[in-house]
């Protein structure tokens, strides 16, 4: 069995009982399942719909995400996640660029790293580099000031963890930022790379090994095998092109606002939903949600 979940931004909810009923009639699924009103439902199937992305790509234009999965061992036991522009709306190297006056430069560098067209790590050492001499206390500043959470993050961590799930923060940015990022939202660990500092000043280097693209699928096999999880009992979530190995070996990997060709090689994608899609695409109604 399968289930069809279609969902739309939480700040404008606009799906219509029409258009989930006209799909699933057209499909030939299930009872429609509200999960929030006017912007979550689901329906069951018997079957993969053949037509499932030319119907995506109908709803897009509508402000609707969709999403077909097997319904067996869809609520996860685990949570892997990726910081930048994912948990937080920000990269928080390009914080820091702005902060030491090569924004725009460390910018377009990270933005063609995301997107797969540079090497992630020789990307990350290049950018670093560009941060010599930046006084360390601007990272607090930066943490204070310009950085701010992805709407939804606290109700999947809270609700994931209530219902007896381990939340992981696996990060190619800097501890500095995921330590705090993971205290307030209450992940169980981070981990990410080190910013070398002396005297007060970054050196503009970073502490190897780099974490990058299969660090991340290293973590993700670690940390089940430590909790003695399968990967299927996992939702990854990212938007990078660092992110596609753990997205790919989660039993559910979603891309979340993710650059297009990230997203072109992942089979759910939110681009409309927050945080709390990755609730309802497990079967939580926003009834269930922990109080955050």
């Amino acid at each position: 069995m399968y289930f069809a979940t279609l969902l739309t931004n939480p700040d404008a909810p606009t799906l219509e009982l029409s258009l989930v009923e006209s799909l699933r009639n057209a499909w030939g699924g299930g009872e429609i399942v509200w999960l929030s009103p006017d912007e979550a439902a689901e329906f069951s199937l018997t079957e993969m719909p053949g037509n499932q992305w030319d119907v995506w790509a109908d709803l897009q234009q509508m402000g609707v995400d969709l999403i077909v999965q097997q319904a067996e061992g869809r609520r996860k036991k685990m949570l892997l996640a990726d910081m930048d522009s994912t948990m937080i709306q920000q990269e928080c190297i390009d914080e820091l660029a702005d902060e030491a006056g090569v924004g725009d430069r460390v910018k377009d560098i990270t933005a063609r790293a995301m997107n797969g067209e540079l090497d992630f790590e020789g990307a990350l050492i290049e950018r670093v580099g560009l941060l010599k001499d930046l006084a360390e206390a601007v990272i607090d500043k930066v943490l204070e000031e310009r950085i701010t959470l992805m709407p939804g993050g606290r109700e999947l961590v809270a609700t994931m963890r209530m219902n007896g799930g381990y939340a992981a923060l696996v990060s190619g940015g800097f501890t500095a930022f995921t330590a705090k990022v993971a205290d307030e939202l209450g992940f169980d660990e981070n981990r990410a790379n080190t910013l070398l500092a002396e005297n007060g000043k970054l050196t503009g280097d970073v502490q190897r090994p780099i974490l990058g693209k299969q660090a991340k699928v290293d973590a993700l096999e670690q940390i089940t095998k430590r909790l003695g999880l399968s990967e299927q009992d996992v939702v990854a979530v990212g938007d990078g092109a660092n992110d596609l190995g753990m997205l790919g070996r989660a039993g559910t990997g979603v891309a979340l606002h993710a650059k297009p060709s990230v997203a072109a090689q992942c089979d759910i994608r939110i681009n409309f939903g927050d945080l709390t899609a990755l609730l309802y695409l497990q079967g939580y109604a926003r009834t269930a949600f922990a109080d955050v």
